[in-house]
């Protein structure tokens, strides 16, 4: 499966893909790119890296963690489809392919690279890059996608589990806010979240209302003095 290529198709979906990537970013927006080895998604990034300029482009690196759920080894298509039936009444998350994963375990290496994502993002700060004008984009698969999401976001298993994929070469886009204390967060766009069937609170990270909520009490408190 992860030899596949795309189809003629795919690959025009992916130029538009990169063309929509560019007028998001602007002429002067730069981009971080993560990518499953997966033939598709190599492919993906060769068309949408075509779209912008080569000193926009401020890394490309190849990230195994995001690839596709594993389904098992030389797949049986009718075996494949019935899984996939008997996966629908049982739940996508705890649903466990038979020699391949269950969604449990895409979560747990997806929330391991967003670990990695962020020590990159703090090694470029580091070293000068302005992370304001800075995009990270991760060419990966529907289902990595939603658990990626999942874990940013902190829903349930079962907002998961209602939630739908992407069309393909749909971007899905996360953008930043800044409250008035400088506290930084990142929410899913609306159309985004409406196409993954996602209900509104899940495209804001539960510790931002958290934060909220504590920083509410402690202007609530009274001052000694």
């Amino acid at each position: 499966d992860w030899k596949v290529s795309l189809t003629d198709r795919g690959h025009q979906q992916a130029s538009a893909a990169g063309k929509q990537l560019k007028e998001l970013i602007g002429d002067s927006g730069r981009v971080f790119f993560y990518y499953s080895p997966y033939k598709r998604t190599t492919q993906t990034l060769e068309n949408m890296s075509q779209h912008l300029d080569d000193e926009q482009i401020v890394s490309v690196r190849e990230e195994p963690r995001m690839s596709e759920q594993q389904f098992g080894n030389f797949q049986n298509v009718e075996q494949v489809l019935n899984c996939k039936e008997e996966r629908h009444s049982f739940g996508r998350f705890y649903y466990r392919f038979p020699s391949g994963e269950a969604g449990l375990d895409v979560y747990s290496r997806v929330s391991s690279f967003i670990t990695t994502l962020v020590r990159d993002c703090h090694q470029y700060s580091h070293a000068g890059q302005d992370l304001d004008t800075m995009n990270v984009v991760i060419v990966t698969h529907g289902l990595a996608l939603r658990l990626f999401l999942m874990r940013w976001f902190q829903f349930s298993v079962e907002e998961f589990d209602n939630s739908t994929n992407p069309g393909n070469a749909q971007l899905i886009t996360m953008l930043k806010h800044v409250g008035k204390n400088g506290h930084k967060w990142y929410e899913l766009d609306p159309a985004d979240r409406d196409s993954l069937n996602l209900p509104a609170e899940c495209g804001v990270p539960k510790n931002v209302h958290l934060h909220k909520l504590t920083r509410s009490a402690t202007c609530d408190e009274p001052i000694d003095g």
